[in-house]
């Protein structure tokens, strides 16, 4: 009889767990549904203080809006997407208690030596078939790749990036990644804070002339 109510028990939480896993995962759509809106307007309010005199009101579809939002070469989100949807999963993160890891990536090729950029268009089909569909993944105007990993803690978001640096490898061998991560709430408790220490992180990367992932400490 015990043992019937200690399996009852265990199927119980792993029920309990799996729909906590999938509450997260729609509130985390839902956030990036809200991004994605957010700047649409914006857009369709760009578009309207553009149209000259009284002539007609520009209309910004959901199709054009998700084109402004996304890199045409990598296939990403731009930096404009990236930075509301931390600001959104933070937020969403705080009131669910869990957590969320940035991560900055800047991949080359040509070490040692004079490094170029990497092929956008690789490395963002490799973020597009390595990260969860709950993940975020943009281009940067400076050429660097951020990562917004939901309900991901430290060693997690480790793992995450290490997973990119190896389908990378697979795609093209001459390929340097290095990576900086900062985690909420271990390291931070806002966006702002968060990217910071995830670039300091990053610049402590490139030090090395190897892959290298480096994780922000508590202290800084």
């Amino acid at each position: 009889m015990a043992d019937n109510e200690s399996s009852e028990d265990e199927l119980r939480q792993q029920i309990e767990e799996l729909e906590e896993a999938l509450a997260s995962q729609v509130q985390a759509r839902i956030a990036a549904e809200d991004a994605v809106k957010s700047l649409g307007e914006q857009l369709a309010k760009a578009e309207r203080k553009a149209t000259p005199g009284d002539g007609p009101s520009t209309i910004v579809s959901p199709d054009l809006a998700h084109a402004a939002l996304t890199d045409p070469n990598s296939g990403l989100f731009t930096e404009d997407f990236f930075r509301v949807t931390v600001d959104a999963r933070i937020a969403a993160a705080r009131r669910h208690l869990r957590p969320v890891a940035i991560a900055l990536v800047d991949v080359v090729s040509g070490i040692p030596g004079d490094p170029e950029p990497a092929d956008t268009e690789v490395v963002g089909q490799s973020l597009i078939e390595t990260l969860r569909d709950s993940d975020t993944a943009a281009q940067l105007g400076d050429g660097r790749y951020a990562l917004v990993l939901e309900d991901t803690p430290e060693n997690g978001a480790i793992w995450t990036v290490e997973r990119v640096r190896r389908h990378l490898a697979q795609e093209q061998g001459d390929l340097t990644l290095w990576a900086g991560i900062a985690c909420y709430p271990a390291h931070a408790f806002d966006g702002a804070e968060l990217l910071r220490q995830a670039d300091e992180a990053l610049t402590g990367a490139r030090e090395w002339h190897q892959d290298r992932i480096e994780v922000a400490h508590a202290d800084s």
